[in-house]
């Protein structure tokens, strides 16, 4: 993933952006300007924190995550790509694709004029990561860090036939207890029950967690919020290039299972994932590109 001194050196920002060795050795960028601090994993472009000055910290992360090469981290933002869940005719290649576990190297680093942060980033394929994708595509991650934290990733089609891309931000929320929160504008959107054997339904009300959850939503708007009365704030989830969503929280049964979510882990995450999944896959044509994307904003409750 490169030597933390000659990344610093091509994309470093003196006093608001650099590299270092993180948790199992993992390069990591460390961005710190006046709207908020953020960390940035290059296994998987993996989004590790995001707090704005004088909030709580957004993303949460489970203490026992295994910070370990080729492993999906549990917490922040996982890249789920170029498809979601298992593969649609292959059940050997990995559920969610390649792009969480493997490097990326930084393309672009940009101190905006307003003090934002800007750092690009695009998934690095070998030749086993390009037969797991079995189409010649890139896709590149944008993030930019101010008072909200903004990601957009994009897709390319290389090849000269159509591809079929699923793919999600599998975003873990911070929040103060699962029980007392509640997930905003997805009221009335039909959503397939993973635990009730994808069985469709439909939502009414705001959604509530009160046991294991992984529902996938589809025809969904551009926004969606979590209110949370405990931290007395709300996310607020702005989306672009998605007509789908996903809610998961394994509850506590499925969690001991994971071993790797943390004492009562589950407590403190909620996943609201801005996706193209089921429903809302996209038929990306020859030469074309493809961006989803997400902005995450705090609002006092």
């Amino acid at each position: 993933m490169g030597d933390i001194s000659v990344l610093n050196e091509a994309w470093g920002i003196e006093g608001s952006l650099n590299f270092k060795l993180g948790k199992g050795d993992m390069p990591v960028i460390e961005i710190n300007n006046t709207f908020a601090q953020a960390s940035i994993a290059l296994q998987g472009a993996h989004i590790l924190s995001f707090q704005p000055k004088g909030e709580a910290e957004l993303i949460w992360m489970s203490e026992d995550a295994r910070f370990a090469s080729g492993k999906s981290l549990r917490g922040g933002v996982p890249i789920c790509w170029p498809w979601f869940g298992p593969h649609a005719s292959d059940t050997s290649l990995p559920g969610h694709g390649p792009a969480r576990t493997v490097a990326w190297k930084p393309i672009a680093s940009t101190s905006l004029d307003d003090g934002r942060t800007s750092i690009s980033l695009e998934m690095q394929q070998n030749d086993q990561v390009k037969a797991m994708c079995g189409h010649p595509l890139q896709v590149q991650l944008h993030i930019v860090i101010g008072k909200s934290l903004e990601i957009a990733l994009e897709t390319k089609n290389l090849g000269d036939t159509s591809f079929t891309l699923g793919q999600a931000l599998h975003t873990y929320f911070n929040i103060s207890d699962v029980r007392k929160v509640h997930v905003q504008g997805l009221e009335g959107c039909e959503y397939l029950d993973k635990v009730d054997g994808f069985t469709r339904k439909k939502q009414d009300g705001a959604v509530t967690i009160s046991q294991e959850t992984d529902r996938v939503y589809v025809n969904t708007g551009s926004q969606m919020r979590i209110v949370d009365e405990g931290m007395e704030r709300v996310i607020v989830i702005r989306n672009q290039g998605s007509a789908s969503a996903i809610v998961w929280n394994p509850w506590v049964e499925t969690a001991t299972k994971m071993g790797d979510l943390g004492q009562d882990g589950y407590l403190n995450m909620l996943c609201v994932e801005t996706a193209n999944a089921l429903d809302d896959v996209v038929e990306l044509a020859a030469g074309a590109t493809y961006t989803m994307a997400t902005e995450y904003t705090i609002e006092a409750l």
